[in-house]
């Protein structure tokens, strides 16, 4: 068993080392971080006050193979208060949701006759006060995730010495990327980015 010695490390620092003193900086006060939270619950009303809607009336009518029915979906929609709260969402292993009603209009070119119905749809989870969502019992959130176009990106820089160094980086529709680099002494660079 090795002996564990006594005497205390020394670090060497180095005589053009500078030293910062931090202790001024101290805390943000919890008040005062922002609610990173915030811009993905206003997208989701979004959605749901505005976005459902377009995507509703994108595509309307849906007409059938003779031409003669048409089925439209009216911008009018409603929400049924959620089954479970969030806590007894978690404990039933059940989703956090509400019912989607839409009303309908079948119109029938032979006859001009037009019914409008109510209609459930189905299910669309509700976000929490905290921006996740429960499904199936477990709180899941929604990361956003920023992905380039397929193509070719050009950057133009300036070395130090004045010099242009010019970068391409070609992007493929699935695969690597591949990126041209060149450098002030006019040498040029290839690599495969396998991310």
């Amino acid at each position: 068993m090795p002996s564990k010695s006594s005497t205390p490390t020394t670090l060497e620092i180095p005589e053009n080392a500078h030293r910062k003193n931090l202790e001024g900086i101290g805390y943000l006060p919890l008040e005062h971080l922002p609610d990173l939270s915030e811009i993905q619950k206003n997208s989701f009303n979004w959605f749901l006050l505005e976005g459902l809607k377009e995507e509703l009336l994108s595509f309307s009518p849906i007409k059938d193979y003779t031409g003669r029915l048409e089925l439209y979906f009216l911008p009018e929609y409603s929400f049924e208060k959620p089954k479970y709260t969030v806590s007894e969402a978690r404990v039933h292993e059940a989703t956090y949701s509400k019912q989607l009603r839409i009303m309908l209009r079948l119109v029938n070119r032979d006859t001009g006759e037009i019914k409008e119905q109510e209609a459930y749809i189905g299910e669309i989870p509700v976000m929490t006060d905290r921006g996740t969502f429960i499904i199936n019992g477990a709180e899941r959130v929604i990361i956003s995730q920023i992905v380039r176009s397929p193509g070719i990106y050009y950057k133009k820089d300036n070395a130090p010495n004045g010099k242009r160094i010019f970068n391409a980086t070609l992007i493929p529709n699935r695969g690597a990327w591949l990126k041209l680099e060149s450098d002030a002494n006019d040498v040029v660079y290839v690599k495969i980015d396998k991310n």
